[in-house]
């Protein structure tokens, strides 16, 4: 029996009570009910009888552990109900049903409740659809002799694409095409394959974002397709109600220990606190801002500075992806216990995003200085649900190997995909089985090539330079300049009577003088040292029986001055030259050039009075992808225009000659 069919049978028979949209609401939860009924069924007079025998007194931890122990499973069920005596109790099945749902351990029940299956039921029950549903799913045989956890998991997993395809929702909110996952997972293992196909391997993978669990999901297929011996442990925590449900669903199917799937913020409650995991996968929300935790992050970081998740570096408010590429990193094992490696998708904002010294910047460094960063697959546009800008994966390892160490991979996979018949959303795109192999094909030759790049570490590092150029100003008492005097607030803030005795030391030190220009016989004197003006002043301010404070006096020079190339440089007490705000420039120096050299070469050819002011260099780091990928493609010559342009005309006269016939 095709048991998707069957199962989405049932959810059809829901048309018309039930949108679409909402008949995984129903089948999801009543999948699970059944698979559950199913593998409890072999141990339920026992889990009855040990129940029976507990005193009221036993504390909850004894009798839950005695109740797991009867049943032979991280869960049981103490109610006395099971689906085939729901269904011969038509007239109460609602109330048995709720019974029968508080029967569960607190790890199952808090399944049923995330989906909010009671007011499915509900619903159900005042469309007169219950029982025909529940009697429907009760003759479903789920058992594990005739279904295999791995078989039930990919018949839950399909019945979660159907539900997200049906979905009114944003599927990429929950969902990553699963094309997507597939090469995730191939790349994390790539290197992997002996070490995972000895009988007793055992592991552990770790989603942060788990959404639905199709991450975990086909990570735990692709093992045990190399090695159905291995033990594998999967983790993993959503913040979503309606995807934790399903995500611990699928692992209770798959016979995991539903215990390992968390409810809450990983930015702010990681739940799996001092774990540490082989493998990490992650699809963190694209552009989401993270203000809500704001306090909260920037509290640890303060407080645990490197020894936390956010040592490096926080990024801009408005995209918190780089923090979680950075809990993944926290994830890691030491490499003396075997290291990890952790796989993640980005979009393209994490690899430049962020001046040398800002938050996006140090954490990109941090990541280079530390050797972590494999390497970065560049994916097609229009690849996922909910948007068509371009992504990348991000490998990320902590045991790296010899040849490997010291140096990131660039892979260009951004043309290899095949069209989708149909798009779905913004989704027009797809990865084939042989667009996969190609890319993991690159990442494990560790070639340099067309569509693979080899760099060392420092490549992606530079720094930026602050260039200084001197202060050099004029100054005269010109109309002008002394309305621009009277406009500062400083001057505004003058009584009348010093407003006026400036107003007359200005006039004074803008008294005309003769020229030798016959066009301009007379011109208002001109300063072009700083002190020479300055004494010049003074001496009208006294004339006149002012006396001008220092701050006064800063902010008269800045007014009457104006900018002046041939003019003496402005000197501070030192006598070192003062720079000009207004000519500073900055500029990005790659980490193996020497800065003086730089300058030398680059700067003082055109402004040979330039300098560095090394207190302002700041070390940072990019990794410009699509720049290594670039391609020339030279303009058409235009001979070749021009036969066309021709072409185009001859069809034109022809069309009109055959309009004028």
């Amino acid at each position: 029996m095709n048991h998707v069919s069957f199962i989405w049978n049932i959810a059809e028979s829901l048309r018309g009570p039930f949108k679409p949209s909402e008949y995984g609401s129903v089948v999801l939860p009543f999948t699970v009910l059944r698979r559950l009924d199913a593998v409890l069924a072999g141990t339920k007079a026992q889990v009855l009888e040990t129940a029976a025998a507990q005193p009221e007194s036993l504390p909850e931890m004894i009798r839950d552990l005695q109740l797991r122990e009867a049943s032979g499973h991280e869960f049981y069920n103490t109610s006395p109900f099971t689906m085939a005596k729901l269904t011969a109790d038509p007239a109460d099945l609602r109330e048995n049903l709720a019974s029968y749902l508080v029967g569960f351990s607190e790890n199952v029940r808090d399944i049923f409740e995330r989906f909010e299956f009671d007011k499915t039921l509900s619903k159900l029950a005042e469309k007169n659809k219950l029982f025909a549903v529940t009697e429907k799913f009760a003759q479903a045989n789920f058992h594990p002799s005739v279904v295999s956890n791995i078989e039930m998991g990919l018949v839950f997993e399909e019945l979660i694409r159907w539900a997200n395809e049906r979905s009114n929702e944003t599927a990429g909110d929950h969902y990553t095409p699963r094309e997507v996952i597939a090469l995730m997972v191939q790349l994390l293992f790539a290197l992997d394959d002996d070490a995972l196909t000895k009988p007793g391997t055992v592991r552990s993978i770790y989603d942060p974002t788990a959404g639905t669990g199709g991450m975990l999901s086909v990570a735990d297929e692709y093992l045990h397709s190399v090695n159905p011996g291995i033990n594998l442990s999967l983790y993993g925590q959503d913040i979503n109600d309606g995807s934790y449900a399903i995500c611990k669903a699928d692992m209770v199917i798959k016979g995991q220990d539903v215990d390992n799937i968390r409810l809450g913020d990983t930015l702010t409650e990681d739940h799996f606190e001092d774990k540490k995991f082989d493998y990490g996968l992650s699809n963190p929300p694209f552009g989401v801002d993270w203000k809500d935790q704001r306090t909260e992050i920037e509290d640890e970081r303060a407080k645990l500075g490197f020894n936390g998740r956010f040592g490096p570096g926080t990024p801009t408010v408005s995209d918190g992806a780089m923090l979680f590429l950075l809990h993944l990193v926290s994830k890691m094992r030491k490499p003396a216990d075997g290291g990890s490696r952790m796989a993640i998708v980005l979009n393209g904002s994490p690899l430049f995003s962020g001046g040398a010294g800002g938050g996006e910047s140090n954490i990109r460094k941090w990541l280079l200085d530390h050797d972590l960063v494999e390497a970065i697959i560049g994916l097609p546009k229009d690849m996922f649900y909910n948007t068509g800008i371009s992504t990348y994966i991000w490998v990320l390892s902590n045991r790296k190997t010899d040849d490997r160490r010291g140096r990131v991979q660039l892979i260009d996979g951004r043309e290899m995909f095949q069209k989708l018949r149909k798009g779905l959303g913004s989704k027009r795109n797809e990865l084939s089985p042989e667009n996969i192999a190609e890319i993991v094909h690159l990442y494990a030759g560790f070639e340099d090539g067309e569509h693979s790049k080899i760099f060392r570490n420092e490549d992606f590092l530079y720094r930026t330079i602050t260039v200084e150029r001197p202060l050099k100003l004029n100054w005269q008492a010109t109309p002008e300049r002394i309305d621009a005097v009277f406009e500062t607030k400083p001057v505004q803030k003058l009584n009348d009577a010093d407003a006026s005795a400036l107003r007359a030391t200005l006039l004074a030190l803008g008294e005309r003088v003769e020229t030798t220009s016959l066009v301009e016989p007379v011109e208002t004197k001109m300063w072009t040292d700083r002190p020479a003006f300055q004494k010049a002043l003074k001496d009208a301010a006294k004339a006149e029986g002012f006396t001008l404070p220092a701050p006064l006096l800063k902010t008269l020079a800045l007014a009457l001055g104006e900018q002046d190339d041939s003019a003496e440089p402005c000197r501070d007490p030192k006598g070192n030259p003062e720079p000009d705000a207004s000519l500073r420039d900055t500029e990005n120096v790659p980490w193996a050039q020497d800065v003086d050299a730089y300058i030398a070469r680059e700067v003082l050819p055109y402004a040979p009075d330039a300098w560095i002011d090394h207190a302002k260099t700041k070390e940072g780091a990019e990794i410009p992808f699509t720049r290594h990928f670039y391609q020339y493609v030279p303009p058409r010559p235009l001979e070749e225009i021009d036969r066309d342009l021709d072409a185009v005309m001859d069809q034109l006269r022809a069309m009109l000659v055959e309009v004028e016939r």
